[in-house]
């Protein structure tokens, strides 16, 4: 990574994690434009990131990493273009408990594959706690078939070591393609 200044982007659907995994590395409290939720994603969450939510990260060298975590919702993802432009890369968070996690992580990998293709991805199952099936297989074969292998872990996003991993490991996928 540079001198310069980066910005990662955290993505995935709604209640997947992204504000708090941005809460988990931050340096400042997050800053973030959640509203009353007033759909179907109040079955899920009393409140919903309609525009981005933002920290970041001071490194020892004085580079700042922004972190982005944009709204979970599709009818949102005019933000989507616009909160990747200059990114490094994308950490996909994907909630493990939701009915089709596979249906997500696809929509989210086809959504986002212009930038994943130009920079990096690292995905996060979240919320494994709440769901009996393998995910993780799941994931892993939907990824397979598809023939797009991207490092895959199960995290908990409230926890500073899970994220942690999901940042180095994106770093670490970034330096390689270098």
């Amino acid at each position: 990574m540079a001198a310069a200044d980066s910005k990662i982007i955290f993505a995935g659907p709604v209640g997947s994690g992204k504000t708090s995994a941005i809460s988990c590395l931050s340096d400042i409290p997050v800053v973030s434009t959640d509203v009353d939720a007033s759909d179907e994603t109040k079955a899920r969450k009393d409140t919903t990131t309609v525009a981005m939510d933002y920290g970041f990260l001071s490194l020892e060298d004085g580079t700042l990493v922004h972190l982005y975590g944009t709204p979970g919702q599709d009818r949102f993802d005019f933000m989507w273009q616009i909160l990747t432009e200059g990114g490094l890369g994308l950490v996909l968070l994907i909630d493990a408990a939701r009915p089709d996690p596979a249906a997500d992580m696809l929509f989210y990998l086809d959504a986002f594959e212009k930038f994943i293709a130009e920079t990096g991805a690292v995905i996060g199952i979240s919320r494994v706690d709440l769901s009996e099936r393998d995910i993780y297989g799941l994931l892993q074969q939907s990824l397979i078939e598809r023939g797009q292998l991207l490092p895959m872990f199960e995290v908990d996003a409230r926890k500073d070591e899970d994220v942690n991993l999901l940042v180095q490991t994106l770093l670490a996928v970034l330096s390689a393609e270098v």
